[in-house]
């Protein structure tokens, strides 16, 4: 008894005030931008965030604190950096971004700067029966156009791009019997913009249709293309035919026409990037953003479950590059899914993640985010020097000047 009475003397004696708050959570850094200190490790209480939804994506600045304004200035920030010293140097002196244009609610994808013309090229995943024509933004216009493209013959659901050998390659998503007059399957295919002309590169793995081919990349010293494929066309209605594979990431070689499997362990794979030296390759799991395969329910959507993977992979390639091994996550999506993945000149791997494009170190480390008012699905550098970042998504698309620099594509 005499000892309960002596805590009790302590415990009364013991201050209740919270420690470490980090202070202040964030501070102006530039025109639009607000640095983010020590990554907001300690946030005062009361706080709370709310989980994403397909419908509402959920911000860094959506967190609220009670009886508190720490966190005022960040929603209306272009830029949010969490490394001060690496984060403003990757936007200079005088970073900007600048909504361009307004567009549907579809899904926008696959961007393709061709350099010899100075023209992105990008897709539009409109409800059926549309996802056609594809866009082009003209960048010798001032200010930029936009307009429709279409391919002779037509490229269905474009939904990944690259250029190579002065080529656009696109992972077509789609597939039915009645695409301008004709039939079309998930497929790689080229499009030489000086001709108009597409060809069919693979549309089958030993007669099975491939389930999506959601993103590709070329791996910069073998030339074979490395391309994802998740199960979203028949969650959203893009092919008339359930999935007949796993998901599954893949190696073509033009040479052979083989199809070699990389990886089969991650959920929906997804973006997939390979760093300048392709000595590693990242791909992302968008688990999180799925549906039951069942065909007797038809196209059944897809949902967003925050307990589920959001996570950006690093495989080692080996010297060959041939074959990816020594897989290991290094980034969680905060808000939403890693979608669309590409890396810069320097190493940087930039990935759209819902509202907004995070800035990771090659050890997954966030830089910085930009901030949009839309969904962001993928992006790619133009310009003569690469430093301008053109972002599309649900509803708009938008351009940023900074420092980092663009892997060039021939």
């Amino acid at each position: 008894m005499i000892q309960l009475q002596f805590l009790g003397f302590v415990l009364a004696g013991v201050s209740h005030a919270q420690t470490g708050v980090t202070t202040p959570v964030s501070q102006a850094c530039g025109s639009s931008v607000v640095c983010i200190n020590h990554y907001a490790n300690v946030l005062p209480y009361h706080f709370k965030r709310n989980v994403s939804t397909m419908d509402d994506v959920s911000t860094f600045g959506d967190i609220s604190v009670t009886n508190s304004t720490v966190l005022n200035d960040v929603n209306s920030a272009d830029f949010l950096v969490f490394d001060k010293e690496r984060g403003l140097e990757v936007l200079g002196a005088n970073p900007s971004y600048t909504f361009m244009f307004a567009v549907s609610e579809a899904v926008h994808e696959a961007p393709v700067y061709v350099a010899s013309q100075n023209k992105l090229y990008l897709s539009q995943l409109a409800p059926p029966a549309g996802y056609l024509p594809q866009l082009v933004v003209d960048l010798n216009k001032d200010p930029p156009t936009l307009s429709e493209y279409l391919s002779d013959p037509p490229v269905y659901a474009p939904n990944g791009g690259t250029l190579h050998n002065g080529k656009i390659i696109w992972g077509a998503s789609g597939g039915n019997r009645s695409i301008g007059g004709g039939e079309q399957r998930v497929s790689l295919r080229t499009l030489d913009p000086e001709t108009n002309k597409s060809v069919n590169l693979i549309n089958n793995y030993f007669g099975y249709y491939f389930n999506t081919i959601d993103d590709l990349a070329v791996h910069p010293k073998t030339g074979d293309i490395w391309f994802t494929d998740p199960q979203y066309s028949w969650f959203n209605a893009l092919t008339d035919t359930p999935p007949q594979l796993p998901s599954a990431s893949y190696r073509y070689n033009a040479s052979s026409g083989a199809v070699f499997v990389v990886d089969d362990s991650i959920g929906q794979p997804n973006g997939i990037a390979f760093n300048p030296a392709g000595s590693t390759v990242y791909i992302t799991d968008t688990a999180a953003v799925s549906a039951p395969v069942d065909p007797q329910y038809g196209h059944p959507g897809s949902t967003f479950n925050a307990t589920q993977r959001r996570t950006v992979y690093a495989f080692d390639v080996s010297q060959d590059g041939t074959s990816a091994y020594n897989k290991r996550p290094i980034y969680m999506a905060s808000g939403f899914v890693p979608d669309g993945l590409k890396v810069a000149a320097n190493g940087y791997i930039v990935a759209g993640v819902g509202q907004g494009v995070d800035v990771l170190d090659p050890s997954g480390q966030l830089l910085l985010t930009i901030q949009t008012n839309y969904t962001v699905q993928n992006f790619a550098w133009t310009g003569p020097e690469l430093k301008t970042l053109w972002l599309m998504g649900n509803g708009g698309i938008s351009k940023v000047e900074w420092e980092l620099v663009g892997q060039e594509l021939r």
